[in-house]
Order: C-alpha cells, then structure tokens, then sequence
C-alpha cells in the first residue's frame, strides 16, 4: 500500500517534528497513522497517552486526543481516562526508559489489570530526550555516553518478563518492517485486555550499536507454525535475542477477562452516568 496522503488521512498531522531524521520513531509513526486509518477509527474516538521522552512526544505529532503525563507516569493516567470512558480506544506510547525503567512498578501492574488498551513501547535500548545515557534495555558492557566504561546492569527483557507475568497479549515488531508493526497494531486493538508491543527502533544520535542496520540483519517473523498460546514456547521464543536472531510476531496469546469486567457494577462508562453533587450528600453526612 502506498503512504497515505494527509488529506486523506485524518491521523495524519503537518506539525512538524522535533525527532532526529532517521529516527524509529518515524516509523512507528507512520504504522499507527495507517493502521487506525485503515481500521476505519475515528480521531476522535483515540486517546494517545504517553510519558516523558522522545516517544512520548507522539501525541503531539497525531490527530487525535492525547494527554502527556509525568515520566514513568503513562499508565496510571491511561487507567484513569479508560474507567471514565472505556468507548476511547487508549494507546500508550512511551520509551524503554520511561516504561521500564521510571514507570516499572506500573507496568507490572497494569499486567495484573490487564486494563484494555494498547501499549506501543518505542525500544531503542537508549534514553534518547536526555542525551545517551544507559537505559534498563541497554546491554551489559555497552558503552553510552554516561556509562563510558559500559553498562554496570544486567539488561532487562521486557518481552520475557511480560510472558512470565501472563501478560494477555505480547508482541515484538521493528520500526523499519512497517507492514509487519501494521499487523502488530492492528491484532493488538483487536484484543481485549492489555496488548503490549516492543518495538525495536535505532537512535541514530546516541545509540551507535544497535543501528538500523543491526536490526535489520538479526529480525526474523515468526511463521504460521508457532503457536503463542503455547506457555512455555512463548517464554523460550522471548529469550532469543541477539546475534543468533530476533523473532518478531506475536509472542504470546492469553486471552482472560480484562479489568473492567472484573468489576460487575461498571456496566456503562462513568461518563456516562448522570450525577449531581447532591447525589454524595448522604455520605458526606456520615462523616459528621
């Protein structure tokens, strides 16, 4: 499919960006512009939520709402806006730094909610907004700009501790195969539950190892043989990474109830639900 022109395409925005050329955030993007386009979505019916970073400047660059919170902070405020308005269809857009690192605690978290929304991590094993420091993806002995002797910590692999929390839905793409993280985006809106995809992108400034070029001689997608659903397959497949391959495709399948079903008296969205300030008047009462 050819790129969709911006008069065609709601999403797309003529702001200009502050991103790097050749930077992987481009490409993903691009992914989701198409992929909600071509879903039929509404901007309107789209909030993008996101933290602190590069990646989390996304919303600026996309027609739809969107909300910046604090770094780390994405998913609290994503929970938020789902339980007052579960028809928004919520995508998260944040960094490794910002969802791994700062906002850790809430991505486990949201794997035991297993709140309904998206959640596209932007993984470039960098902090890239400040300048090059090490992130909790970067490599044990990678040199960064601030860790100039190398990474002192055990990288963390954030796909193989989702599967091991029976996260419902885990996926791993590349920011430079957009009709694969189209696949990927799109299966992960389908889902009902909590869909986190990892998406592998170069930071051409601050990450000179893992560059385009690295990425693109180590992917491969998984083919229709392997079957996510498979645990304990799915826990081997998140652990291949490196020089000996990348698998990218959807990781793991888990479908169960997602959080807002756990909870039998939010039968509609909270917006929806007429109150008046009168309505607490019987329990401000009990507390005098």
């Amino acid at each position: 499919m050819n790129q969709i022109e911006i008069n065609e395409n709601p999403f797309v925005s003529e702001k200009g960006t502050t991103w790097c050329p050749g930077c992987g955030n481009f490409g993903i993007l691009e992914a989701l512009n198409q992929s909600l386009f071509e879903m039929g979505i509404k901007p309107q019916d789209v909030l993008m939520v996101s933290g602190i970073g590069q990646a989390a400047k996304l919303p600026h660059y996309i027609n739809a709402n969107g909300f910046n919170t604090l770094h780390g902070r994405a998913l609290p405020a994503a929970l938020g806006a789902h339980v007052a308005n579960s028809a928004l269809k919520v995508i998260v857009n944040s960094g490794d730094g910002d969802t791994y690192g700062e906002g850790g605690n809430h991505f486990l978290h949201n794997v035991r909610r297993n709140l309904d929304l998206v959640h596209i991590v932007h993984n470039n094993q960098v902090y890239g907004l400040t300048k090059g420091q090490g992130s909790p993806t970067t490599p044990l002995g990678q040199k960064t700009r601030l860790q100039v002797e190398g990474m002192r910590s055990d990288a963390l692999n954030p796909v193989a501790m989702a599967v091991a929390l029976k996260c419902s839905f885990v996926a791993r793409s590349f920011s430079g195969n957009l009709p694969h993280l189209k696949a990927m985006i799109k299966a992960a809106m389908a889902h009902k539950g909590y869909a986190l995809i990892d998406v592998l992108q170069p930071c051409i400034s601050f990450n000179k190892i893992n560059t385009f070029k690295w990425y693109k001689d180590r992917v491969y997608e998984l083919d229709t043989s392997y079957d996510p659903t498979d645990e304990n397959a799915a826990y081997e497949m998140a652990l291949k990474y490196g020089d000996a391959g990348i698998p990218i495709g959807i990781i793991y399948s888990n479908p169960k109830p997602d959080f807002l079903s756990r909870i039998p008296h939010m039968k509609k969205p909270l917006v929806s639900i007429d109150r008046k300030p009168a309505d607490i008047d019987t329990l401000l009462d009990r507390l005098t």
